[in-house]
C-alpha cells in the first residue's frame, strides 16, 4: 500500500511538471529577455546581454474574498505577438514615439497578464475579470541579481506607515547598496538600481487609473523590494496646509475596486547600457492610455511668470508690491513684452484656510487681472488647494473658464490613493470640457496621465528649487540633485522644477533667503536647464525686477521652447554630468550640466547634422567658480566633426543654441 501511495505522489509530480511551463520573450534587437514561469506561482526573470538583472520574482493579485491571480491560477492559452506602431506626442519632448515590441500575453480562468518586451525595457500588466470586485493587494516583488547599488527617493515622513503615505512625493536621492535600504521606510517612483557592466535600471509604472500608487520597501528576502500600496480612503478630513489638505482618517480593506475588464498599471522595468539612453526613453508615455482629448488645438503650452518663488519681489516701481492687483498687471507687462504666454496667482489671491475659491482677497480684482492679461496676449493660471479645488470642481471651471482664466496649479494633494488617483483623471476630464490647462502640485510623479489627458500640462512630485528659500546645501544638494534628476524623476514625465534664478551662488557663497532668494550654482546652470529638464509648462522663478536687468539671459529664456520635435541624448553619467540636444523645427538647443566637480566636456554634436551652423553659447564666465553669475556669451561655427570642447565651472553649465 506504501509502494502504491508513493508511485501516485510521483505521478502526481510528473503531472505537474509537464503543466509548468517557462515562456521566454525577447525585445526587437534580442538584448533584452524576460522569462515567465507559469506554475503554481508566477515568476519572471530578466536578462540583457547574458547578464541576469531580476532573478526569479512573484508577482499575483489578491481580489474579491481572498482569491489570489497568480497563485495556482490555470493558464488557457499563451498568444504571442508584435507590436509596431507610432504614436503623435503632443507635449513632450519629441513629436513621434515608436511603439515597437514583442509581446506575450496569457490567458487565465478569470484574468490576463500581459508582458511586452521592447529595446529599452521589460513592462507587465494584470487584466481583470468581467464583474467588478475589491483588489485587496498587489504583489511586484524584485528580486534583484546581486547587491547591486541603487538610487532611491525616499518618502520624508518616517515611522508608521500610514503616515507615510501622507507625503510630498519629494526628495532628493539616496545611494547604497540594496542590502543598506532602510526597513520599513517607503520609496516612491521612479527609482534606480545600477547593475554591473554599467547597465541602469529605473523602475516606474504606467496607467495608474482608478488603482493607487506604487510604493516599494526593503523586502524580507536579500536583494529585494517589494510593492507596497495605500489602502481605499473610507473616511477623511479637511486639514494640514491651511486647511487645504484631505488627511485620510480611516482606511478599507482594500486598495480600489475594481471596474468589470479593468486593465491595471503595467509596471515597469527599464534597462540601458548607456547612461544617456535613460534620457530619451520613452516607456512611461508609450503605455498610458491614449488621448481622450478630441480637440486639443486650443492646447498651449509656454512659460509662466511667477510670483511665489521670488516673493513678489518687484522693486524699483511707484507701488507696493504684493498680492495686489497692481502687482499682477505688472507682471503681465512683463510677460507680455518677452512674449511668456501665462502669469500664475499662486496661493494668497483667494481667502486664508477658507478652502473656498470664490473668497477672494479684497487686494485683488480678479476679473480686471484676467482682462488686463486678455488686453496683452497673457493668459492667467490661479492656484488652488486641492480640497478648495475638489469641492467645487464643476463650479470653479465654469466660472473662471467664462471669466478668461486658462488653468490652475492645484496643491497639497500629498496622496497616492486611488481617490486620489481618480481624482487627477476627472480634474483633467473637467478642465478639458472647459479648455483649461492643470499643473498637478504635492502630488506623485507622473504615470502617463500627460499623454492620456494632455491639457494636465505639467506636474510636481520633484525636489524643485523652491528648496533653496529655506535649506542649506547640507540640507539640500541642488548641484548633485540636478545632475540625478533628469535619469530619474524625469523619466516618469513632465515636471515643475521651477528654475530661472538670477541670484546665483557657488558651494561657498550659496545662503537661503525667502525674500531674495539664488540658486546653487552658476548663471549657467540654470538656463541649460531649460533645456535638460521637460517641462511644457515652464516657470521663470525669479522677479520680473531682475530679468531686465540681465536681458541677455531673459531673451534667452523666455525664446526657448518648452515643448520639443526630437532629443538626442549626449554623453552623461548619472549623478556626474548630463547633456542633451533637443530640436524644435529647424532650431537645435543644447544643455550640458555638472556637479560640483569642474570639467572640459566635449559634445559631440554629429548625431544633429549641424557642421558649419553658427552657435549662440552661453558659457561659464572665467572667473563663475568664485561669482557664480559670471557667464559669457559669445557665438561659435560647429566645425566640421561636430565636436565641441566647453568648460563647466564647478555647479556650472552650458547652453547653446544652433
Amino acid at each position: 500500500m506504501k509502494r502504491l501511495l508513493s508511485l501516485v505522489a510521483l505521478l502526481l509530480m510528473l503531472c505537474a511538471s509537464a503543466i509548468a511551463k517557462d515562456f521566454t520573450l525577447a525585445s526587437p534587437n534580442g538584448k533584452l529577455k524576460v522569462t515567465v514561469n507559469v506554475d503554481k506561482t508566477i515568476t519572471y526573470e530578466v536578462n540583457f546581454n547574458g547578464q541576469q538583472l531580476l532573478a526569479p520574482s512573484q508577482i499575483s493579485m489578491t481580489v474579491g474574498k481572498g482569491e489570489t491571480w497568480g497563485v495556482g491560477s490555470k493558464l488557457t492559452k499563451a498568444i504571442s505577438g508584435v507590436r509596431n506602431a507610432t504614436i503623435k506626442a503632443q507635449n513632450y519632448k519629441k513629436a513621434v514615439v515608436k511603439d515597437q515590441c514583442n509581446m506575450l500575453l496569457f490567458l487565465f480562468k478569470g484574468f490576463s497578464l500581459e508582458f511586452r518586451a521592447y529595446d529599452e525595457g521589460v513592462a507587465y500588466r494584470f487584466s481583470g475579470s468581467k464583474k467588478p470586485l475589491n483588489v485587496i493587494n498587489e504583489q511586484a516583488d524584485m528580486n534583484y541579481a546581486s547587491d547591486f547599488e541603487s538610487l532611491v527617493p525616499y518618502v520624508r515622513e518616517s515611522g508608521d506607515i500610514t503616515k507615510q503615505f501622507h507625503n510630498s512625493f519629494e526628495n532628493t536621492y539616496t545611494s547604497t547598496r540594496l542590502s543598506g535600504l532602510k526597513d520599513g521606510q517607503l520609496i516612491f517612483l521612479p527609482y534606480i538600481v545600477k547593475a554591473d557592466n554599467g547597465v541602469k535600471i529605473v523602475v516606474s509604472e504606467s496607467d495608474v487609473e482608478n488603482y493607487p500608487g506604487m510604493f516599494v520597501q526593503k523586502g524580507s528576502k536579500a536583494n529585494t523590494l517589494k510593492a507596497t500600496f495605500a489602502p481605499f480612503p473610507k473616511t477623511v478630513k479637511q486639514g494640514g496646509h491651511n486647511e487645504l489638505e484631505q488627511l485620510v482618517t480611516e482606511t478599507e480593506n482594500y486598495i480600489t475596486v475594481a471596474k468589470p475588464l479593468q486593465q491595471f498599471p503595467w509596471r515597469i522595468i527599464s534597462v540601458s547600457a548607456d547612461d544617456k539612453d535613460i534620457l530619451n526613453n520613452d516607456m512611461v508615455f508609450r503605455l498610458a492610455s491614449p488621448s481622450r482629448l478630441a480637440d486639443a488645438s486650443w492646447m498651449k503650452p509656454g512659460k509662466v511668470a511667477w510670483d511665489w518663488w521670488n516673493d513678489w519681489g518687484l522693486y524699483k516701481v511707484p507701488f507696493k508690491a504684493g498680492i495686489n492687483t497692481e502687482t499682477y498687471k505688472y507682471y503681465i507687462d512683463f510677460a507680455a513684452k518677452h512674449g511668456i504666454e501665462y502669469v500664475i496667482l499662486d496661493e494668497g489671491w483667494a481667502v486664508n484656510k477658507k478652502a473656498d475659491l470664490f473668497q477672494v482677497v479684497p487686494e485683488i480684482d480678479l476679473k480686471a487681472i484676467v482682462d488686463y492679461g486678455k488686453q496683452k496676449g497673457v493668459g492667467i493660471i490661479l492656484w488652488a488647494g486641492y480640497k478648495a479645488f475638489d469641492r467645487d470642481m464643476e463650479r470653479v471651471c465654469k466660472t473662471y473658464s467664462a471669466m478668461g482664466v486658462k488653468g490652475y496649479k492645484v496643491d497639497f494633494i500629498n496622496r497616492n490613493d486611488a481617490e486620489v488617483m481618480n481624482f487627477l483623471y476627472k480634474a483633467a476630464e473637467t478642465c478639458a470640457k472647459y479648455k483649461q490647462v492643470l499643473d498637478f502640485h504635492g502630488i506623485c510623479p507622473p504615470t502617463g496621465l500627460t499623454r492620456t489627458w494632455p491639457n494636465v500640462i505639467n506636474f510636481e512630485g520633484v525636489d524643485g528649487q523652491e528648496n533653496d528659500k529655506w535649506s542649506t546645501i547640507k540640507q539640500y544638494d541642488q548641484v548633485q540633485y540636478d545632475v540625478t534628476v533628469p535619469f530619474a524623476r524625469n523619466f516618469a514625465g513632465p515636471m515643475d522644477y521651477t528654475q530661472g534664478a538670477m541670484l546665483n551662488g557657488t558651494h561657498d557663497t550659496f545662503h537661503p533667503s525667502n525674500s531674495e532668494p539664488m540658486s546653487q550654482g552658476t548663471r549657467c546652470h540654470q538656463l541649460a536647464e531649460y533645456v535638460i529638464f521637460i517641462s511644457p509648462l515652464n516657470m521663470l522663478c525669479d522677479s520680473p525686477t531682475h530679468y531686465e536687468a540681465e536681458p541677455e539671459c531673459t531673451e534667452f529664456i523666455a525664446g526657448i521652447p518648452t515643448v520639443w520635435d526630437e532629443t538626442v541624448p549626449l554623453k552623461s553619467e548619472v549623478g556626474e554630468y548630463v547633456a542633451v540636444a533637443r530640436r524644435k523645427g529647424a532650431k537645435w538647443y543644447v544643455g550640458a550640466l555638472t556637479n560640483w566637480t569642474p570639467r572640459d566636456l566635449t559634445l559631440d554634436l554629429s548625431p544633429l547634422k549641424v557642421a558649419g551652423k553658427s552657435a549662440i553659447v552661453f558659457k561659464d564666465g572665467v572667473n563663475a567658480e568664485k561669482f557664480a553669475q559670471d557667464y559669457e556669451k559669445t557665438t561659435l561655427t560647429i566645425p566640421a566633426d561636430g565636436k565641441v570642447t566647453v568648460h563647466l565651472a564647478p555647479g556650472g553649465g552650458v547652453a547653446l543654441e544652433i
